[in-house]
């Protein structure tokens, strides 16, 4: 059993929803199989941010009437140092670690395919279900555009310098944020306001009225769907680990954000996103969610 020695190559920050790659490990963990392919169109949960949900897809080994197609159960990031194969939060090593391949794994069913082994070597086809994609998607780029809008609505709440946004605002979303989960069409920001934030110069009375805040945030993405700005992911490489870039051409300048997910092309998908905003006391702390909904064109 030979374990890769390269990062997984991934062709889902282009866009693709279909890819072919070589099967370089097979492994049974627990009741389910993990397949490893040299390139892969299908996006993956990371532990280390589990922001975006895997996507959903199909694998098929084999061409012709002898060609298998299963389900992808799961789909995780994983990695090896050579000696033992580690999946999601089980791996103990920050991505690009030195002497690590970090890999998409493919989960399928232990009963969907032949013994641990038996299909190294082979071809195999990926297949992702394009409305699901889509649909996280827009819940991604909306999550991004929201996160920008909360800085924005902000930006008179702090009696400190601290680190701007990538339009120049406070960063609240880069200081505060607990939490981000994608949904399709959909997102859910928490941001925890304690001490250490109160420290950096950040007012909590500004969030004691959440309905003129939200108004604030709404004004600011119609402004920017109707630019109908283009969107697209910047990349240094197409490995695993390579640096990639969320950018979106809104009408104050290009706004650039550090992402490894998936997202629309263009703000013209999108006819309208709605924001809620619900406040809560924490352990002492003021915790703030934001959920946005994102509402397609058409």
């Amino acid at each position: 059993m030979t374990l890769p020695t390269a990062d997984t190559r991934v062709t889902y920050p282009a866009g693709a929803l279909v890819s072919t790659g070589t099967v370089l490990h097979v492994e049974t963990v627990g009741d389910r199989v993990a397949v490893v392919l040299d390139e892969t169109a299908c996006h993956p949960v990371d532990a280390a941010w589990p922001d975006q949900p895997a996507d959903q897809a199909t694998i098929r080994f084999g061409d012709g009437d002898d060609g298998r197609e299963v389900a992808v159960l799961d789909c995780v990031v994983g990695a090896t140092d050579g000696t033992e194969l580690y999946l999601g939060d089980a791996v103990p090593v920050k991505k690009g670690t030195e002497g690590w391949a970090f890999l998409v794994v493919h989960l399928i069913a232990r009963d969907a395919t032949t013994a641990a082994g038996a299909i190294e070597g082979a071809t195999a086809r990926i297949e992702v279900d394009a409305a699901t994609r889509h649909a996280l998607s827009a819940g991604h780029t909306g999550c991004h555009l929201a996160s920008l809008a909360l800085n924005a609505a902000l930006a008179d709440a702090w009696r400190k310098e601290v680190v701007l946004d990538t339009l120049g605002a406070p960063d609240f979303d880069a200081l505060a944020c607990e939490s981000s989960r994608i949904a399709p069409h959909a997102s859910t920001d928490r941001y925890r306001i304690g001490k250490s934030l109160r420290r950096k110069g950040f007012d909590p009375a500004a969030l004691d009225d959440l309905e003129a805040l939200g108004a604030r945030i709404r004004e600011t993405l119609d402004g920017w769907l109707d630019s109908g700005a283009a969107v697209r992911i910047d990349r240094d490489g197409d490995e695993l680990t390579d640096r990639r870039r969320w950018h979106c051409e809104l009408p104050g300048g290009p706004a650039v954000l550090a992402c490894g997910g998936t997202h629309a092309a263009s703000l013209t998908e999108f006819s309208s996103i709605a924001v809620w905003l619900e406040r809560e006391e924490v352990d002492g702390a003021v915790v703030l969610s934001m959920v946005s909904t994102v509402v397609p064109a058409g």
